[in-house]
């Protein structure tokens, strides 16, 4: 498991992260979110040892990345950027990979296949779309079939197909027992993948919890009405003391007051109803108005 304990990064008089503790589980997918510049980077590259730490620490299976023996073998590895040398062919950049980590050879090509690069194997690095780039260091991650996966946006430039099998992926890695700590900006995609959100804001942590127990405790939720008459029903609404917003659509988000409650007494008024329906927020949603209030509070 990612053990990080009080974990601080100052750069000159700016703090990037600030006092962050939590853990990312074996058997769980864990999301990495906040906004550009909430330190999310620096603290995976403090986990993977290439940032030295102020203070605090961040260990993986109880020790600091440097100290682990053959890393490769442990810790999987995907940050902003790569690191494959341009000349090379995606296969030759995993065999030398596997050769100097003990990795037997037979692995390169199965991860090649894994990851969709299996036709573009003899291509060099340097004449990758930034997709396959993406795929390649999804690859060379995998390669020591290792038991903790970090992973920053992996989901950089893929195409439709690449997200799912990159989805389905990163659940089988879960199911199987590993700990995979993944960073994307993708709401939709993180709320369809993760277990658990680390939220962070300013390189202070914002939430900790499981996705259902983040989206109970922060969703907004509504009725969603639609009606021929949403004047008239939005008058009624209110007079039963329900607030209603009406949206650019014509339609109108009803809170304070059930669906059932509302078909009763559009029912009773001889009003109409096209749509009545309870809604939730989505996690992007709730994630921007959560970043939105605590700006609102620093003002």
């Amino acid at each position: 498991m990612i053990d990080v304990n009080d974990l601080t990064k100052r750069y000159g008089r700016h703090t990037a992260v600030e006092g962050l503790t939590f853990a990312a589980r074996p058997g769980t997918v864990t999301g990495f979110l906040g906004p550009n510049g909430a330190g999310k980077t620096t603290t995976m590259r403090m986990i993977l040892g290439l940032t030295r730490p102020d203070g605090g620490s961040a260990l993986i299976n109880g020790l600091p990345y440097r100290q682990l023996r053959l890393p490769v073998r442990q810790v999987g590895a995907l940050l902003e950027g790569g690191g494959a040398h341009r000349g090379l062919t995606a296969r030759d950049h995993l065999r030398w990979l596997a050769r100097s980590n003990g990795i037997a050879p037979e692995r390169v090509g199965r991860m090649l296949d894994l990851t969709g690069l299996g036709a573009a194997a003899g291509k060099r690095v340097g004449a990758l779309s930034l997709g396959m780039s993406q795929r390649l260091g999804l690859a060379a991650a995998l390669l020591g079939d290792p038991p903790v996966l970090v992973l920053d946006e992996p989901a950089n430039g893929l195409d439709a197909e690449g997200i799912r099998r990159l989805r389905e992926l990163l659940r089988a890695m879960a199911a199987d027992g590993r700990t995979v700590f993944v960073s994307s900006h993708l709401m939709a995609e993180t709320a369809m993948v993760a277990d658990r959100l680390v939220v962070v804001d300013r390189g202070r942590l914002v939430a900790d919890a499981p996705l259902a127990e983040f989206l109970a405790r922060h969703a907004r939720s509504h009725v969603q009405v639609r009606t021929p008459e949403p004047a008239s029903l939005a008058a009624e609404l209110q007079r039963v003391g329900a607030t209603v917003r009406r949206t650019g659509d014509g339609s109108l988000q009803v809170t304070g007051l059930p669906a059932a409650e509302i078909g009763r007494l559009a029912a009773a008024r001889g009003l109409a109803l096209d749509e009545l329906g309870a809604r939730t927020e989505s996690l992007e949603e709730t994630f921007l108005a959560l970043l939105a209030a605590r700006s609102d509070a620093r003002a």
